[in-house]
């Protein structure tokens, strides 16, 4: 991971803390229409309440300035880096405010959430129940995983992923994304994912995705959970 960028782990509250930072490097990362942002964070605030919830930020200080544990991301506007409705208690130096940069996070997969119900099904008519149970009945999902452009392609989306997944107790991860080439696609594939799914369209809209997989732990992930630090006062 390049120099000035660090990791901290967020619990569910962190997390919410900084909902609004998160869609800020998801709008700059993916470039949805803007009428689709507010849906996006109130399906991001759902996940936090999640079983397992764990979210991992990617964070530069600007001006040498180290962010105390917890404190990874302000409710800042993620490309623009200022606060916005609160202090941030991950202040090292005057100035030097925390900047969000990357975020990853997922949580326990399980009966009655959207995705793995509708993923469960389709997996069990394509692989057969049994190797459906198999992949998603003991999951990881891994529902975001998102850097900004400016910050990509320099390790950061690989570190997070092999933070966010370190001393899960789940038997696999799981995730879907775009179905064609592209860098998360590689990396997910470099991190031992296969395609479990192709070509598969999820109800009410028309782009392909794939479905993939991989065994946990994942090659290169440590086998100790991370713990958040102290919830953030901002």
């Amino acid at each position: 991971m390049q120099p000035g960028v660090t990791l901290a782990d967020l619990d569910g509250n962190q997390f919410l803390a900084n909902v609004a930072a998160c869609t800020g490097v998801y709008a700059a990362a993916m470039r949805p229409p803007e009428e689709q942002l507010p849906g996006r964070h109130t399906i991001m605030e759902r996940h936090a309440g999640n079983a397992a919830f764990r979210a991992v930020a990617a964070i530069t200080v600007p001006d040498g300035g180290v962010p105390s544990a917890g404190a990874p991301a302000t409710g800042a506007a993620a490309e623009r880096g200022m606060a916005a409705g609160g202090r941030s208690a991950g202040r090292a130096q005057a100035g030097a405010a925390p900047r969000l940069v990357g975020f990853a996070y997922g949580f326990h997969s399980a009966a009655g959430q959207w995705w793995h119900d509708v993923v469960i099904r389709a997996a069990a008519g394509t692989l057969g129940a049994r190797a459906a149970v198999d992949w998603f009945g003991d999951s990881l999902e891994i529902a975001e995983v998102h850097v900004l452009p400016s910050y990509q392609g320099r390790g950061t989306g690989l570190a997070m992923m092999l933070r966010l997944t370190a001393g899960r107790p789940e038997r696999a991860a799981v995730l879907s994304t775009m179905d064609a080439e592209t860098r998360a696609r590689r990396l997910y594939h470099g991190l031992g994912f296969i395609d479990l799914l192709t070509r598969f369209e999820f109800p009410g809209t028309d782009l392909p995705y794939a479905i993939m997989g991989a065994p946990l732990p994942l090659p290169g992930a440590s086998s100790r959970p991370t713990r958040p630090g102290r919830p953030s006062r901002w």
